[in-house]
């Protein structure tokens, strides 16, 4: 994009000394300066509470730069990003101060986006702030990170808190898993490929695998994560995301609204999960001690500040079903859970064998062909099949082989991160790679019923090792 396209913003960043700013914003924001995508008039104004001036928070910036992003820093795009910052010491709960934030933000007439880089309990001070000094007003938008509530109930009072002040074109509610570079790519991958689009239903797909694995523990979270868990932690938000792009049906247009809309229209199909089915169609792990990477690693309960007696998941299973007329009779098996034994985050298509296949006998039975999206760690798509092994003694031996893919093969460049993308998409003000209230609400009412099923029916953890793949369901499963 050429430089006279891009419009000068006010990004402000409440929360501004927080891990989330200095891991990921600031590194995004200094990936766009090195690619020109910043105006020379933006202003990045860090909000918190600290006595610091603008200089300190440079200091600060750098930093976290010199930690966070992976190349070298490059002095001169370093002091032109550096001229875009400023900070401004706000307690958010102290409604009245606002009024002097004032102040900083008439210092331009650019647009303002304000980052919610806060927990959800400071959302709606933030919110009756700027409405008390009328900068809630419209082009001005918001960016919220999750989680959302942490059930129906809580996320609709959030919601509610911030529709309050701000129109729903103002929201941009973020799952950074929608800006990495192989979600964006499986609409292509579905909708202009008719060798995917024509076999991407139940006539064709046996089963699908959707997987995040983490080898990280709690890493020193362990109070927040009790409280929460990984089935709200990860299978509300990113896998459910994933689940839904790759079942919708085709939007009409490849706009926020109709991308959404067929996007619920999943979350709305998904069968209950209840007290009838919950013993078949999830399982809730709680990883042991164990060894990773060659280091003997400490149970869940043994971590830093852990209750002895915790049963929160820190792994599950889920058996998804979609009861419409493209995906029914295909089970989706979500899984996600941490002390892994390896970091990955894939989607595995299964395909049907061919019935009455000429080649039956030569075929195991277990065997079928796959598609394997893979986000990370290395972004690519692998296919699997089935090939004649070239010997002169016999005709038809067939072997594994596979179709292998990446990124890296096809550009020089660095992908982009996921945080770098949905922020330049906010500036572009583009809707489309983020999540709207009623894909969050539908979400969580799905989760809320296995939440409550494992409750009542008083689901014990099953306990398994750090280091491999977790818990299975059984065969008859």
């Amino acid at each position: 994009m050429k430089i006279e396209n891009i419009i000068p913003y006010d990004l402000v960043i409440f929360g501004a000394k927080g891990d989330l700013s200095c891991r990921k914003l600031i590194p995004a924001l200094y990936r766009l300066e090195l690619q020109n995508l910043l105006h020379i008039n933006t202003r990045i104004i860090g909000v918190g509470r600290a006595d610091w001036n603008n200089n300190h928070y440079s200091s600060i910036v750098l930093q976290a730069l010199k930690k966070f992003h992976s190349d070298s820093i490059d002095i001169n795009i370093w002091n032109t990003f550096k001229n875009k910052l400023y900070f401004y010491n706000l307690d958010v709960t102290k409604i009245d101060n606002f009024i002097h934030l004032k102040y900083t933000l008439n210092q331009s007439k650019n647009t303002k986006i304000y980052y919610f880089a806060v927990p959800p309990n400071k959302f709606n001070n933030i919110c009756e702030g700027l409405g008390k000094i009328q900068y809630n007003t419209q082009p001005n938008r918001i960016i919220v990170e999750k989680p959302i509530g942490v059930s129906l109930k809580s996320s609709q009072i959030i919601n509610k808190q911030l529709n309050k002040y701000f129109h729903e074109n103002q929201i941009f509610r973020i799952d950074h898993y929608l800006g990495k570079e192989t979600i964006l790519n499986l609409l292509t991958l579905r909708f202009a490929n008719p060798i995917f689009h024509n076999i991407w239903n139940n006539t064709a797909i046996k089963y699908v695998k959707i997987t995040v694995s983490e080898t990280i523990g709690i890493e020193n979270r362990w109070a927040y994560f009790d409280s929460i868990g990984q089935t709200k932690d990860m299978v509300q938000n990113h896998l459910l995301q994933i689940l839904s792009l790759i079942t919708m049906s085709v939007p009409k247009k490849l706009d926020a609204y109709h991308i959404r809309k067929q996007k619920i229209e999943v979350l709305k199909s998904l069968r209950k999960i209840d007290s009838k089915n919950i013993y078949t169609h999830t399982l809730r792990g709680q990883y042991s001690s164990g060894m990773i990477n060659g280091n003997i690693v400490p149970s869940y309960i043994e971590e830093n500040g852990a209750k002895k007696d915790s049963d929160m998941e820190t792994f599950v299973l889920i058996k998804a079903n979609i009861d419409n007329t493209t995906w029914s009779g295909v089970p989706f098996f979500l899984k996600t859970g941490k002390r892994m034994h390896t970091k990955k985050t894939e989607i595995v298509i299964y395909l049907k064998n061919i019935p009455n296949s000429i080649f039956m006998n030569h075929i195991n039975n277990n065997y079928a062909n796959k598609l394997r999206i893979i986000l990370e760690p290395n972004e690519g798509i692998e296919i699997e099949f089935l090939n004649k092994k070239p010997d002169i003694n016999n005709k038809y031996i067939l072997k594994k082989s596979k179709l292998n893919f990446q990124y890296s093969d096809i550009t020089k460049d660095k992908i982009a991160d996921a945080y770098e993308r949905l922020l330049f998409e906010s500036m572009k003000n583009d809707q489309s790679l983020f999540v709207s209230k009623e894909e969050i609400e539908t979400s969580w009412e799905w989760i809320d019923s296995i939440i409550h099923a494992w409750k009542t029916n008083k689901i014990k953890i099953q306990l398994y090792p750090s280091g491999t793949k977790g818990l299975y369901f059984s065969k008859k499963n």
